[in-house]
Formats: C-alpha cells, sequence, structure tokens
C-alpha cells in the first residue's frame, strides 16, 4: 500500500551534488530548477535524523503509513459540521487521485488548487502528490488577473477548485488557456465528481527530491515568485519545527487562521498534525470570535495565527472557554511584545513566535517555553543556521543590525528566475529581506524589511504589484506604495498618488474610494491601498530613482505624532 523504500534501500544524504533519478513524467519542474551552483548550501546543520529514503512520497507518508501505523479510526480532520478520520481521508484522498489519473494527469504535471481551507481541499492537495502530481495551492481571495500569472508559470493543464469559486478562475482561463482542465467541486457536488473513482490507488514512487509543491509570494519585482520544494522538505518542516519547537503530541487539536496556500498554514493546519497522528480543525473564514468560539467548541489545543488576530482576540476572551488550549505559534509578521504580554497575562500561554519563509517553507528561527525571550523572535531551529551581515554579505558583531541570512535543510529554488535567484541566494546563504541584530546570547531581534514588502496583517504583499495596479487608473500620473507602521496591524499599504495634470478639481475623499475599490477589483482585495495620500512630486534620487525609503521615514517619523488618520478606510 505504502511507497516507502524497501527495507535495506540506501538513504540520501542531502549534501549530494545530483539529484537522484526523478519519477516524473513531465519534466518542467526538474528542468526550471535553478542551476545548482545558485542553490543555498542545504544540509541538516547538525541534525542527522534528517536522512529520508531515495524513493519518498511525502503524502504516503503522511497519510497511508499512518493508516498502516493504526490510525485509521482516529479523527483527521475537522470541520464545523464534520469530522473525517485518516481511514476516511485516504478513501476520499485516493478518489481524487484515481480522478486526476482518469483525466489523464502524468506524474510531474503541476495542480492548481483554489478552494478555502476546508476538508476537500486538504484532500485534493494530498492526492496531487499521491498521483505523483505537483500542487500549486492558490489563495480564494486572488483575482483572475493574479491567477492567469501563476498559470502561465506553473503551467498547470489542471485545476481543483470550489465550485463557489470558479468565476475568477474562468476569467483567467481565457487569459491562460494553458490551463485546459477544471475540476469543480463543492458541498453539494464532490459524491457526483467522484462517482466510479476507487478508493483504492497504486501511489507514484516519487524521488525524495522530486518536486512537491510550487509556493507563490508575492515579489519585490510587482511579479509573484513561485518556490519549489521537493517531497523531502515537506518531511522536513515537520520533522525540525514541529518536532523539536511546537512538540505536538497525538491528542492535539490544532486550529488557526493561515490559508493552507500560505506555507505558515500548509505546515500548520495540515502537515504537522498529520505527521504525528494528530487532528486539525479546517475554517472557511476566521475571525477573532469565529476562532475563539471553534477552540471553545472543538476543544482544539494548538492554535496558529498571526499577532494581529491574538490582539484582536484579546477583546472577546471573556466570553469563551479556551481551557483546552496549551499552545499558540505566530509568524507572517513581528511580535509586538505588547501582544506577548498581554495574551500571556490573559490565558498563561506564552506565545511562540518564530519567522520563515515560503522560499524555506517554514519557520526556520524561533523558540518555545522558557526558551522564550519576550521581544525576540528566538534562535535557529534545529536543522537551520543564521547570521546576520553586511552588505557584503559578512557577519557583523553582536548587536549591529544587518540582514538576516540562513542556511539549513530547505533553502531557496525559485522557478525559472534566475535574477531573483541570485538574489536571495548569496554566498550559499538565503537572505530573507529582513533585518535583525543578534544579542550575545544568540537569539534574533526583528528591525524590520530590508526590502519593498510590506507585511500587513501576516500578509507579504509587494508594493510594486499595488503601484502597478494603480498606473493603469486614468487618472494616476505616478505612484509610489510603501508600509506605514500601525500597531494594530504592523504596516498598512500607504500609497502616494500624483494626479495627472489635467486632473484640476476633484472630491480627495471619493477619488479615494474609487482608487481604493480599483485597486480591489484588480488584484486581491486585502492588497489595497487603506491609506492614500495626493501630493504633487514623488522623492527622487538626482538620477531619478523613486526614494521609497524617504516615504517609508516619514511615516515612521508621522506615527510618533499624535493624529488621526482620517483618511484610511477598513
Amino acid at each position: 500500500m505504502s511507497n516507502r523504500s524497501e527495507e535495506g534501500s540506501p538513504l540520501s544524504d542531502i549534501s549530494h551534488t545530483a539529484l537522484d533519478p526523478s519519477c516524473h513524467v513531465d519534466a518542467f519542474a526538474r528542468d526550471h530548477l535553478p542551476p545548482r551552483d545558485q542553490w543555498p548550501v542545504m544540509h541538516a546543520a547538525g541534525l542527522p535524523g534528517l536522512r529520508y529514503p531515495t524513493r519518498l512520497n511525502a503524502a504516503v507518508e503522511l497519510l497511508d503509513a499512518m493508516v498502516e501505523r493504526g490510525f485509521g479510526s482516529h479523527p483527521c480532520l475537522r470541520a464545523p459540521n464534520e469530522t473525517w478520520t485518516y481511514e476516511q481521508l485516504l478513501e476520499r484522498a485516493n478518489r481524487i487521485a484515481n480522478l486526476l489519473v482518469s483525466e489523464g494527469l502524468v506524474p510531474g504535471e503541476r495542480v492548481l488548487l483554489r478552494d478555502a481551507n476546508s476538508v476537500m481541499m486538504a484532500a485534493c492537495w494530498l492526492a496531487v502528490l499521491k498521483a505523483g502530481g505537483i500542487a500549486v495551492t492558490t489563495m480564494p481571495q486572488l483575482r483572475a488577473r493574479e491567477l492567469s500569472v501563476m498559470i502561465e508559470k506553473a503551467r498547470p493543464r489542471y485545476a481543483l477548485c470550489a465550485g463557489s469559486l470558479c468565476e475568477e478562475l474562468t476569467k483567467a482561463q481565457e487569459v491562460a488557456p494553458v490551463l485546459k482542465k477544471v475540476i469543480l467541486y463543492g458541498a453539494e457536488q464532490p459524491a457526483s465528481v467522484l462517482a466510479g473513482q476507487s478508493d483504492c490507488f497504486s501511489n507514484v514512487a516519487t524521488s525524495h527530491d522530486d518536486v512537491a509543491l510550487i509556493g507563490f509570494t508575492s515579489g519585490t519585482s510587482g511579479e509573484p515568485k513561485a518556490t519549489m520544494h521537493f517531497h523531502r522538505d515537506v518531511l522536513a518542516v515537520c520533522d525540525t519545527f514541529s518536532q523539536y519547537v511546537l512538540q505536538p503530541e497525538t491528542q492535539d487539536i490544532f486550529c488557526g487562521s493561515p490559508p493552507l496556500a500560505f506555507t505558515f498554514g500548509l505546515g500548520g493546519l495540515l502537515l504537522f498534525p498529520l505527521r504525528i497522528g494528530a487532528s486539525t480543525l479546517l475554517l472557511p473564514k476566521v475571525t477573532a470570535a469565529d476562532l475563539l468560539g471553534a477552540i471553545e467548541q472543538h476543544g482544539c489545543t494548538i492554535c496558529f495565527t498571526a499577532p494581529t488576530l491574538y490582539r484582536a482576540m484579546l477583546e472577546h476572551l471573556e466570553k469563551f472557554d479556551l481551557s483546552s488550549l496549551k499552545k499558540c505559534v505566530s509568524a507572517g509578521e513581528t511580535l509586538p511584545l505588547e501582544t506577548f504580554e498581554a495574551w500571556c497575562n490573559a490565558t498563561g500561554i506564552r506565545i511562540i513566535d518564530g519567522i520563515g519563509s515560503t522560499e524555506l517553507l517554514h519557520i526556520f528561527i524561533s523558540a518555545s517555553g522558557d526558551e522564550i525571550r519576550p521581544g525576540a523572535t528566538g534562535k535557529p531551529i534545529p536543522g537551520f543556521e543564521a547570521q546576520v551581515v553586511d552588505e557584503a554579505g559578512q557577519p557583523v558583531p553582536a548587536n549591529t543590525i544587518g540582514r538576516l541570512a540562513v542556511r539549513g535543510f530547505t533553502g531557496c529554488r525559485y522557478l525559472d528566475a534566475p535574477e531573483q535567484q541570485r538574489k536571495y541566494v548569496q554566498n550559499g546563504w538565503n537572505l530573507t529581506g529582513d533585518a535583525y541584530h543578534m544579542d550575545g546570547d544568540g537569539y534574533f531581534w526583528y528591525q524590520g524589511r530590508t526590502d519593498d514588502m510590506i507585511v500587513s496583517s501576516g500578509y507579504k504583499i509587494s508594493a510594486l504589484e499595488i503601484e502597478a495596479t494603480l498606473m493603469n487608473h486614468p487618472k494616476v500620473a505616478e505612484c509610489a506604495v510603501v508600509g506605514s507602521p500601525r500597531p494594530d496591524r504592523g504596516e498598512i499599504v500607504k500609497a502616494f498618488v500624483v494626479l495627472r495634470k489635467d486632473i484640476s478639481s476633484f472630491n480627495q475623499e471619493q477619488l479615494q474610494r474609487d482608487l481604493q475599490d480599483y485597486v480591489k477589483s484588480q488584484i486581491a482585495p486585502y492588497k489595497y491601498p487603506r491609506a492614500i495620500e495626493f501630493v504633487t512630486e514623488l522623492p527622487r534620487t538626482s538620477t531619478g530613482k523613486l526614494q521609497r525609503s524617504r516615504l517609508r521615514e516619514s511615516e515612521r517619523q508621522r506615527m510618533l505624532e499624535p493624529r488621526i488618520h482620517a483618511n484610511e478606510h477598513e
């Protein structure tokens, strides 16, 4: 049933320079990996346990193997109105895998997934990997324009999509016809979609270094970058952060807010619980009250979300019983000391902070329990190394602000993006775009971003993507977008707009709303500028280069002054 390597088969070592033979019939992903000399140094950083069989299918290890080990009748996936056991999930994933193969899927082909967090979304993700495919999971908020760019990059022929979210995907398919087949499912559709498909499936024996997933991350160039991760990487994030820092148990019930399309959510709400035989609650849409109510109703023990939601939940705590909750994990944006202390005082739980990236798949710096130093992100987790470097890539002294550099078992491999690969990987290290300093005890302290990314409520948003969108509006001559600090969101997106010269008079508030609505109509609504300031000119260097750094510094100074930001709209 399982395709785990036969006893006595050689174990792979990540330090090998050559990739093992692939089982992929469609070689697109491997053909578009960066040249090996552009990869970061990738090793287990002193953690000898990270050795996996040469033939490895991550979904089989997470699901089939758990059923073989006796977890078949254990609860696995929970939803507001239903619970699936491991055996039920395996049967559903097998039917979906058979459906994909019957439609013509061959190993190595990409499959686009589009849904909110749901039991079907999880089953689809596992099914794609079992069939030897590559999962390309997308966020439900994305519009046709964004989806079409992803389709053109990843070149999927197939998509599995919730029926309620098909409209934008259909529009994207018209622009990117490489997507040939969209298979819809929904509350009333799974039975008919999977009718006649067997609940047994012959798993594809993928290589440990075959690509298992393509994760998209907002690009500083305004276009999303596609990161590629292997089957061994999927297990490695379970066997590093989860095993050594989170330390969950079989009886734990996971919950949280991050979408499965975010690797933070993929790990925290699917991979980690499955790896140990625990269960997870998948909620399609989460507010502070929703999450608190779900924790109380389902007895959740581990929560994954961003600092923004922890702050919001503080206002509602007294209405809910959180006695089941044991551990909380925060990532996606910096965790303010005030939020950490307020949550700890109210619940008795010290939030496990962490920093990760789509490029490295999950968290690589963190701390838990007595190792937590409030205000600091933590230390490199087992399997990873980190340092703070200067512009030349040389380590800087303790307590000196510089660029965060990380390396370990996982690392950045962009799909067909040589310029971005060279920028992110330098001297064998992954440069995350974060500014940090490291204290004398080896703890890392976040200082901000070093690029044009905006981190708002846990979302990483490309300033350049929003600028490009605004520039298509007929009234905009020039614009610049930066992150403006806010205690409740970390940052908000703020746009500085120069109007065309023929726009002599206008209603400022109405035009602000018009521009915001325009952005919402073109790209995912969470990216829209919550603040817009009309200016006559933008700061530039003597050579004409836009100086976003001056705008960012101006916003920081403004936040030190008592003022009301009347032009911010929710």
